[in-house]
């Protein structure tokens, strides 16, 4: 069996133990097979609460970690910059902020909150390709300046939570990760919008796989680069706007999924972007459940334990590209 396919079913297998632990563990608590029976028959109290309240929350939280790993896969593509990712270069924050406007003025609109997430990072997205460009994209200016973008819309974002006013106390779901308030509504636009993203990244794999190489051997292939990039930089925001709109803003997730994934599965897209995904749902999972269950009954949101994973990681990675491209 080769290394791939062992690594897709450990990645399964790994995904439906954490699922299962992560239904019957938490303030409430119930063995296997009370919880099948309670499925089955509908009739056990404790099962109908896991049902309505940690079934939306287990799944949106594996949604938002797949969307956020694939969105990096594909930043990374675009940008053939290893350091690529929504929460890292201001993507996220910038579809926070917009989320945040929105549905302080329309909260009704609840459905629509994607698509205006995705304006907000694409301007964020426009913003650090427009001043990171300087006769190319360098790793470093690239990420310096997504940095700057992120830390200018998170804090817009946290100056407007700051107001105070019960409207916006009350959907601060925009800027944290509160995995807890999640309900069926939330899975049904999560499942929507982020399988849709997750469908088309799919199906623009082959396309991350030539822009590997040179530009004027993609277009004596017959490849439009100028085309291709902006279609998948726009799926890519698609992910991290639909993850940050109901899940909050979490970071690392893109930067350490497709890292890892690559040396599990080597850098074929159409392998890479799959298990990614598969990747990114038992991260965050994992992440959410050991949140909620440490320190019961207090909570840690998945998004401060992606921070403690992922800052020395993006460390890590700085040095190395520092020593690749002398910067």
């Amino acid at each position: 069996m080769s290394k791939k396919v062992i690594s897709f079913v450990v990645v399964v297998i790994l995904l439906l133990l954490v699922m299962l632990y992560s239904m019957m563990t938490g303030s409430i608590k119930v063995g296997f097979f009370q919880l099948v029976a309670g499925l089955i028959t509908g009739d056990d109290d404790k099962v109908a609460v896991i049902r309505d309240l940690r079934f939306p929350r287990l799944i949106v939280s594996m949604f938002v970690g797949a969307t956020l790993a694939v969105s990096g896969v594909l930043l990374q593509a675009v940008m053939r910059n290893p350091l690529a990712e929504a929460g890292v270069i201001g993507i996220s924050s910038g579809a926070g902020l917009i989320s945040l406007l929105f549905v302080t003025a329309f909260p009704t609109l609840f459905f629509w909150l994607p698509f205006f997430s995705f304006i907000g990072g694409a301007i964020a997205c426009l913003i650090v390709y427009s001043f990171s460009w300087k006769s190319g994209l360098s790793p470093i200016r690239l990420v310096l300046v997504g940095m700057a973008v992120n830390a200018t819309f998170t804090g817009l974002s946290q100056s407007f939570n700051y107001r105070g006013s019960y409207a916006v106390s009350g959907i601060n779901q925009a800027t944290t990760s509160i995995f807890t308030l999640q309900t069926w509504s939330s899975v049904q636009v999560v499942v929507l919008y982020g399988g849709i993203g997750l469908l088309l990244s799919l199906l623009l794999s082959s396309w991350c796989n030539l822009l590997v190489m040179q530009d004027k051997t993609v277009k004596n292939l017959g490849l439009s680069v100028t085309r291709a990039r902006l279609l998948i930089s726009i799926v890519a925001v698609a992910l991290a706007a639909v993850a940050t709109a109901i899940g909050g803003m979490i970071a690392f997730v893109g930067l350490l999924i497709p890292h890892i994934a690559r040396q599990l599965v080597g850098s074929d897209h159409r392998v890479l972007i799959p298990f990614s995904a598969l990747a990114g749902a038992l991260l965050i999972l994992i992440a959410d459940t050991l949140g909620r269950t440490i320190v019961a009954p207090v909570e840690i949101p998945a998004s401060i334990i992606m921070t403690v994973i992922g800052g020395p990681f993006l460390i890590f990675l700085l040095r190395k590209s520092g020593r690749i491209y002398g910067s």
